[in-house]
């Protein structure tokens, strides 16, 4: 028998920080994986960007275990007002669409649960997890394309989310479905 699988959230930047060196093992453990298939650069390049995304606004972070294993993580913050995250999307969006007020938006940069949690629930209690209680009109996220990233694009599309388009993060990123889940009239996630 398994034991059971607690959530831990760390909300701001120095419990977000301090967390990293925790859920680390199991980022590389599930982004050595196709189709992201990143070695040690792309894992350095992670903890510079995390180090970096630990400073916004409403940065939460949530890690799974089970027992004292850590078995998934999620986490995200709220899209800034001068943020670039709708242009790098490959369709003509409305200004209103993507105008952002700095609580406006949620974007969950992270959510991976190791293969042998996977198919357990595990990434949909991560998700509500992370949303618990935010007062946003809706979150958004991206999706790799290709179909090892199939079970993760079925579960966003079962939660809800609807595509936006096509995002190229930067010049050597692959590309990205960009997704959105408008929670407007919906009471926050608790």
């Amino acid at each position: 028998m398994s034991a059971e699988v607690t959530y831990e959230r760390y909300d701001g930047p120095e419990a977000a920080a301090a967390a990293l060196d925790a859920f680390l093992p199991a980022y590389e453990e599930v982004y050595a994986e196709p189709p992201y298939s990143e070695g040690p650069s792309d894992v350095a390049q992670f903890i510079e960007h995390y180090v970096h995304h630990a400073q916004r606004n409403g940065m939460r972070l949530i890690i799974a275990r089970e027992a004292a294993e850590v078995i998934g993580f999620a986490y995200g913050y709220y899209l800034p007002p001068d943020t670039g995250w709708w242009s790098n999307v490959d369709e003509d969006l409305a200004d209103d669409f993507t105008r952002e007020t700095g609580t406006r938006t949620w974007v969950i940069l992270e959510l991976a649960v190791r293969k042998p949690w996977r198919r357990r629930g595990v990434a949909k209690a991560l998700h509500h997890a992370l949303l618990d209680g935010l007062p946003v009109e809706r979150v958004t996220l991206t999706v790799r394309p290709e179909p090892e990233a199939a079970p993760a694009q079925a579960a966003y599309a079962a939660w809800g989310y609807q595509p936006v388009g096509i995002s190229h993060p930067w010049e050597e990123a692959p590309f990205y479905r960009a997704m959105v889940l408008d929670l407007k009239g919906q009471p926050a996630v608790s």
